[in-house]
Protein backbone atom coordinates (compact mmCIF):
# COMPACT_ATOMS: atom_id res chain seq x y z
CA UNK A 1 0.00 0.00 0.00
CA UNK A 2 2.88 2.40 0.76
CA UNK A 3 4.70 1.77 -2.51
CA UNK A 4 2.31 3.76 -4.80
CA UNK A 5 2.65 6.80 -2.52
CA UNK A 6 6.44 6.60 -2.69
CA UNK A 7 6.31 6.40 -6.49
CA UNK A 8 3.86 9.31 -6.67
CA UNK A 9 6.07 11.38 -4.37
CA UNK A 10 9.11 10.57 -6.51
CA UNK A 11 7.34 11.57 -9.74
CA UNK A 12 6.02 14.86 -8.31
CA UNK A 13 9.34 15.78 -6.68
CA UNK A 14 11.25 15.11 -9.94
CA UNK A 15 8.87 16.98 -12.24
CA UNK A 16 10.70 19.23 -14.67
CA UNK A 17 8.52 22.32 -14.50
CA UNK A 18 7.84 24.83 -17.23
CA UNK A 19 5.77 27.82 -16.11
CA UNK A 20 3.25 30.15 -17.77
CA UNK A 21 1.81 33.44 -16.56
CA UNK A 22 0.23 36.67 -17.79
CA UNK A 23 1.99 39.99 -18.29
CA UNK A 24 -0.35 42.77 -17.16
CA UNK A 25 1.21 45.38 -19.43
CA UNK A 26 3.91 44.49 -21.92
CA UNK A 27 7.00 46.72 -21.87
CA UNK A 28 8.41 46.66 -25.40
CA UNK A 29 11.88 47.70 -24.21
CA UNK A 30 12.20 45.34 -21.22
CA UNK A 31 14.35 42.22 -21.05
CA UNK A 32 12.11 39.67 -19.34
CA UNK A 33 15.02 37.30 -18.69
CA UNK A 34 14.67 37.51 -14.89
CA UNK A 35 12.91 34.53 -13.31
CA UNK A 36 9.82 36.01 -11.57
CA UNK A 37 6.98 33.46 -11.75
CA UNK A 38 5.12 34.94 -8.75
CA UNK A 39 4.94 38.36 -10.44
CA UNK A 40 3.01 36.87 -13.36
CA UNK A 41 0.80 34.43 -11.45
CA UNK A 42 2.37 31.44 -13.16
CA UNK A 43 0.96 27.95 -13.35
CA UNK A 44 3.16 25.01 -14.27
CA UNK A 45 3.11 21.80 -16.24
CA UNK A 46 5.67 19.04 -16.66
CA UNK A 47 8.01 20.08 -19.46
CA UNK A 48 9.21 16.54 -20.02
CA UNK A 49 5.64 15.24 -20.01
CA UNK A 50 4.04 17.63 -22.53
CA UNK A 51 6.34 19.97 -24.46
CA UNK A 52 8.08 17.29 -26.55
CA UNK A 53 4.71 15.90 -27.59
CA UNK A 54 3.47 19.36 -28.57
CA UNK A 55 6.66 20.59 -30.23
CA UNK A 56 5.62 20.32 -33.90
CA UNK A 57 2.47 22.34 -33.24
CA UNK A 58 4.27 24.85 -31.01
CA UNK A 59 6.60 25.73 -33.90
CA UNK A 60 3.62 27.34 -35.66
CA UNK A 61 3.21 29.80 -32.78
CA UNK A 62 4.82 33.23 -33.21
CA UNK A 63 6.70 34.24 -30.04
CA UNK A 64 9.55 36.37 -28.75
CA UNK A 65 12.58 35.21 -26.75
CA UNK A 66 13.36 37.34 -23.67
CA UNK A 67 12.55 40.68 -25.36
CA UNK A 68 10.26 42.02 -28.05
CA UNK A 69 13.39 42.53 -30.18
CA UNK A 70 13.89 38.77 -30.64
CA UNK A 71 11.00 37.37 -32.71
CA UNK A 72 10.90 33.61 -32.98
CA UNK A 73 8.55 30.63 -32.99
CA UNK A 74 7.66 28.01 -30.34
CA UNK A 75 9.09 28.21 -26.82
CA UNK A 76 12.55 29.01 -25.48
CA UNK A 77 12.94 25.65 -23.72
CA UNK A 78 15.74 26.89 -21.45
CA UNK A 79 14.84 30.56 -21.36
CA UNK A 80 11.96 33.01 -21.35
CA UNK A 81 9.29 33.25 -24.03
CA UNK A 82 6.81 36.07 -24.59
CA UNK A 83 3.63 34.81 -26.24
CA UNK A 84 1.62 37.56 -27.97
CA UNK A 85 -2.19 37.61 -27.91
CA UNK A 86 -2.45 36.59 -31.57
CA UNK A 87 -0.64 33.31 -30.81
CA UNK A 88 -2.79 32.36 -27.83
CA UNK A 89 -5.60 30.63 -29.78
CA UNK A 90 -3.01 28.25 -31.28
CA UNK A 91 -1.56 27.58 -27.84
CA UNK A 92 -5.00 27.11 -26.34
CA UNK A 93 -5.93 24.57 -29.02
CA UNK A 94 -2.72 22.60 -28.35
CA UNK A 95 -3.48 22.41 -24.63
CA UNK A 96 -7.19 21.64 -24.74
CA UNK A 97 -6.83 19.04 -27.51
CA UNK A 98 -4.44 17.00 -25.35
CA UNK A 99 -6.47 14.10 -23.98
CA UNK A 100 -4.48 14.20 -20.74
CA UNK A 101 -6.35 17.38 -19.78
CA UNK A 102 -9.04 15.09 -18.32
CA UNK A 103 -6.60 13.66 -15.78
CA UNK A 104 -4.10 16.46 -15.08
CA UNK A 105 -5.31 19.53 -13.20
CA UNK A 106 -2.12 21.36 -14.25
CA UNK A 107 -3.32 21.31 -17.87
CA UNK A 108 -6.71 22.61 -16.78
CA UNK A 109 -4.96 25.42 -14.88
CA UNK A 110 -2.92 26.26 -17.98
CA UNK A 111 -6.00 26.22 -20.23
CA UNK A 112 -7.74 28.60 -17.82
CA UNK A 113 -4.68 30.88 -17.72
CA UNK A 114 -4.58 31.01 -21.53
CA UNK A 115 -8.30 31.83 -21.64
CA UNK A 116 -7.78 34.64 -19.14
CA UNK A 117 -5.02 36.10 -21.32
CA UNK A 118 -7.22 35.81 -24.42
CA UNK A 119 -10.16 37.47 -22.65
CA UNK A 120 -7.98 40.40 -21.54
CA UNK A 121 -5.87 40.58 -24.75
CA UNK A 122 -2.61 40.20 -22.82
CA UNK A 123 0.74 38.62 -23.49
CA UNK A 124 1.72 35.43 -21.70
CA UNK A 125 5.17 34.70 -20.37
CA UNK A 126 6.83 31.28 -20.30
CA UNK A 127 9.74 30.34 -18.07
CA UNK A 128 11.49 27.28 -19.45
CA UNK A 129 13.39 24.68 -17.47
Amino acid sequence: MGCPMIILYFVVMNLIKTEFGIIDEIDYSKDYGVYEPEKYGCVYIGDDIYIDDWWDRLTMMKTYFHTMNRPSFALARWGVTLIPPESLPIFQDIVISDKRIHTDHHLVDLANKIQEAIDTNKFMIHFGV
